[in-house]
């Protein structure tokens, strides 16, 4: 960084020579051209004299003046020669800059440097450009994990992604009220309309559930009726009203609950809900009570082979992480991602429900999404310049599996 405010230092000056150079090269010119000036007239006045003296000594020769007369004009030429030796100089038109005329000038060169400075520190990206010129040190621990991310979130508040990551990291160390207003911090920035806030409101209902200690609270119960108003499928929401429900010995109530989540549930969340349903439905079978069918889940399945373009070879490492995901078009939170190294290229990964950034937001919730693959030049699952970067978009998402080829081609800005 120390090199960057240097060349900008250097290349300060050379604009402020610019500058001064022409007028002093002016001054210069204009005082030479006076000094000159002067002394062509004092040589025209030496010949004036020289002809009038000589004119003054045809007329004694010629008897028209007399010696007395001739004495006296004589003496009146050379008193006017030697005033017009003592005149001072031609003032100059372009006069030579003063000191506190430069003064002046180098203070206002000073000041649109400062002030040109201070608006890039303000409007431009040095912050960013001091990330990828000296990238953070990977973290030892989760405590330095959290405070590397809490330090980005203050140079970029409007990271959703890293906001829901330490929300959850927060309610994961029984840290909820930080947990809750990082979940709150989301719901600033995603519009309503967003497939993930829906999932966010089930997370703060799930945050409040944790707190109360597993209790059912009026305010877990507004806030799940506010979830499930935005999105009746919201697989944290009816989970944790299955739950209750369970502990309550309502097993019907439960099965229904999980059932109703399963089939948008996948991996790890659809294996808990599938085992819950099953005690619920042990529990129906001892006390000799019907028991419901068990819901089918379904979800979506991308297929991406990602290789990167043969002129960007040579600016990656082997060890480098590409990330390759897939997001709502014109959205930024993943709805699935996927973290590989360099080394691996060319590659094929499979984007599906299982790998879900957060619950109710998975591929199969939208039509379209946008798949990219992009190489980070500092591990940081967050875009920075230098990264590179390939994108293709839309692709349908449907029950079919889809298939698509990426060729990593481009150089974040």
């Amino acid at each position: 960084m120390m090199a960057l405010w240097g060349g900008i230092a250097l290349l300060t000056l050379i604009a402020v020579a610019v500058v001064f150079w022409p007028l002093l090269r002016a001054s210069r010119r204009a005082r030479a051209a006076a000094v000159q000036e002067g002394d062509d007239r004092r040589h025209q006045n030496i010949e004036i004299y020289r002809e009038r003296l000589a004119e003054l000594a045809d007329e004694r020769d010629a008897g028209t003046l007399d010696d007395e007369n001739f004495e006296i004009l004589k003496l009146e030429l050379e008193r006017n020669l030697l005033i017009d030796a003592e005149q001072p100089e031609v003032v100059l038109q372009h006069p030579r800059p003063n000191g506190a005329q430069l003064t002046t000038v180098v203070l206002l060169a000073m000041m649109i440097s400062v002030a040109a400075l201070g608006l890039y520190q303000y409007l431009g990206r040095a912050a960013d450009l001091e990330i990828t010129l000296n990238p953070p040190p990977v973290p030892s621990t989760l405590e330095e994990a959290i405070g590397q991310l809490e330090q980005e979130l203050a140079r970029n508040p409007d990271n959703a992604e890293g906001w829901y990551l330490l929300a959850n990291t927060y309610v994961n160390q029984g840290r909820f009220d930080e947990g809750l207003q990082a979940f709150r911090k989301i719901l600033e920035i995603l519009p309503e309309d967003a497939v993930q806030y829906a999932g966010v409101q089930g997370q703060i209902a799930q945050a409040l559930y944790f707190r109360a200690e597993g209790k059912m609270t009026d305010e877990v119960r507004a806030q799940i009726e506010l979830t499930l108003s935005l999105d009746p499928a919201d697989i944290t929401a009816l989970g944790i009203l299955g739950i209750d429900a369970y502990e309550q010995g309502q097993y019907r109530e439960a099965i229904d609950y999980w059932g109703r989540a399963l089939p948008g549930a996948s991996g790890d969340a659809a294996q808990s809900l599938r085992s819950g349903i099953e005690q619920a439905r042990q529990q129906l079978a001892a006390a000799g009570e019907p028991v419901p069918d068990v819901p089918e889940s379904s979800g979506a399945v991308i297929r991406v082979a990602v290789d990167i373009a043969d002129e960007l070879k040579a600016r990656v490492e082997p060890d480098q992480v590409v990330f390759i995901y897939a997001r709502p078009v014109g959205g930024r939170m993943p709805l699935a991602a996927v973290r590989r190294k360099v080394s691996e290229l060319p590659l094929e990964v499979e984007l599906n429900d299982s790998l879900a950034m957060m619950p109710g937001a998975e591929l199969s919730s939208v039509d379209e999404v946008e798949i990219g693959a992009r190489i980070s030049s500092t591990g940081q699952a967050i875009a920075a310049p230098g990264d590179l970067i390939g994108s293709q978009s839309p692709v349908s998402v449907g029950d079919e599996e889809q298939s698509v080829k990426l060729v990593i081609d481009r150089v974040v800005e």
